[in-house]
């Protein structure tokens, strides 16, 4: 076959795959190579080649010997990969460390083991930061992953690695988390679409708190479509999960554009870049002319930002705060302040941070009874500079505008907060060096399907 695999969306790959005409194989093989040859972006901290190269030898055999092929699992021989916070049994997850440099899972996560039932092959764990702490894509136990469309320019927060990997042909669909935004930024920052589904939909349970969590895993592709069959394999409640409890509402579908309810919000409270609102004015422009109906609101997402802190800091502090005796000299300096600024906080602190967190659900909650989706920015500007200092100040349209959370990513964290659905996709790419650019659709609790279809009848209104 002459056409380049690695260049193939999961969905047609795996019809391929089904009908012979593509071998599992021969799909692992080239984004093994791929990988090869992208080394220079250090997307992977872990390559598992070999446990690649058994499971696409299997798909090949569940492929000749089915009956039907379309009783065949959904993604059939098709690579991807998955950020090293997340389990993988048998492969090394080192969460970004050197306290788990060697560790090796005997179990998968939730997600891991559905992609893997779907018929998924592993080709192995994305870089993050140690614990995802942080929004800049380094760690001292690999270094630093560098943006495949501009080295220059930061790849995003703590899933750059697979959001790099997906960008760059290395697996058309990838597993990330998102603690802050960490699987929309990165999205928004290599030019991919990324999910954080509704808290619960997708089970994580490898938090050690599941009732306050924050932290999500979810799909990641280069369009909407590859998304949501991610997205479809991976989904479902788990009795484990305090989240999946209770009875799903009646799942909502979209088929037009025409007389959704958008509230459109511009700006949440900070400086943001006259590109991206150019971009994302397009956008909702383009929305009008196919019959969207939009009004603009006004939320202070950038007020919340000490709360989250408040939140993060303390988690930190619980889980890592006990090893840092030990590995203070192997750890990212930053993650020890971190760690360190979380030992401050008292449980008042964490109380009133989770008070504030009950408000903006119920803010969020308001807005959406008069909307059907709320659309806004997923970041405040383009891709940083990849040497942004993530402690530092931030530079937004030439002038000083504040902390990187804040400043930066304000209209993505407050929804890890809330537990809403959130999806990130591509609006457009700056007019003067090309960066990618990228709007925000939020849902009501349980509408992650309902805002996977507006994606994608916003991603043809684009074209």
């Amino acid at each position: 076959m002459t056409t380049d695999i690695t260049g193939l969306s999961a969905r047609d790959l795996a019809r391929l795959i089904r009908r012979r005409e593509v071998s599992a194989v021969e799909a692992t093989e080239a984004v093994l190579a791929r990988i090869e040859d992208r080394a220079d972006l250090n997307a992977f901290i872990t390559v598992c080649a070999d446990e690649a190269r058994a499971e696409a030898r299997a798909a090949d055999d569940r492929v000749r010997s089915a009956e039907d092929p379309d009783t065949l699992p959904p993604l059939l021989g098709v690579p991807y990969s998955v950020k090293d916070l997340t389990l993988t049994r048998g492969v090394r997850t080192t969460m970004g460390s050197a306290i788990f440099r060697d560790f090796v899972p005997a179990e998968d996560a939730v997600a891991v083991a559905r992609a893997r039932a779907a018929g998924a092959v592993l080709v192995g764990k994305t870089t993050t930061p140690e614990f995802g702490h942080k929004q800049a894509a380094d760690a001292p136990i690999f270094g630093r992953t560098l943006n495949p469309i501009d080295p220059k320019v930061t790849c995003g927060a703590s899933s750059a690695g697979a959001a790099v990997a997906v960008a760059a042909g290395m697996g058309p669909i990838a597993l990330g988390t998102d603690g802050g935004g960490s699987i929309r930024i990165p999205a928004a920052c290599c030019g991919i679409v990324g999910l954080k589904a509704t808290l619960g939909r997708i089970p994580h349970l490898q938090l050690p708190d599941l009732i306050a969590a924050n932290s999500f895993v979810g799909p990641m592709a280069r369009d909407v479509a590859d998304t949501a069959l991610l997205f479809d394999a991976i989904q479902g409640f788990d009795a484990r999960d305090p989240w999946g409890q209770g009875v799903l509402p009646p799942e909502r579908r979209a088929t037009t554009l025409d007389g959704l309810r958008v509230a459109y919000l511009r700006s949440c409270g900070t400086r943001v870049d006259p590109r991206v609102l150019a971009a994302t004015d397009a956008a909702i422009a383009r929305m009008i002319e196919a019959g969207a109906r939009v009004h603009e609101i006004e939320i202070d997402f950038a007020a919340e930002e000490r709360h989250f802190l408040v939140i993060l800091q303390s988690g930190l502090a619980a889980r890592v705060g006990p090893q840092l005796a030990r590995f203070r000299d192997q750890l990212d300096p930053s993650l020890v302040m971190t760690i360190e600024k979380g030992l401050t906080h008292s449980a008042v602190d964490l109380s009133a941070a989770a008070a504030a967190r009950t408000a903006l659900f119920g803010r969020l909650q308001a807005e959406l009874a008069r909307a059907d989706v709320i659309i806004s920015p997923t970041l405040t500007a383009p891709p940083l500079p990849v040497d942004q200092d993530p402690n530092g100040i931030v530079t937004i349209a030439g002038e000083p505008a504040g902390t990187i959370r804040g400043a930066w990513y304000p209209y993505t964290f407050p929804l890890n907060l809330t537990g809403h659905p959130a999806l990130s996709m591509p609006c457009g790419t700056t007019p003067d060096d090309g960066l990618p650019l990228a709007l925000q659709i939020i849902g009501r609790w349980h509408d992650d399907r309902y805002i996977l279809d507006i994606a994608g009848l916003v991603e043809t209104a684009l074209g």
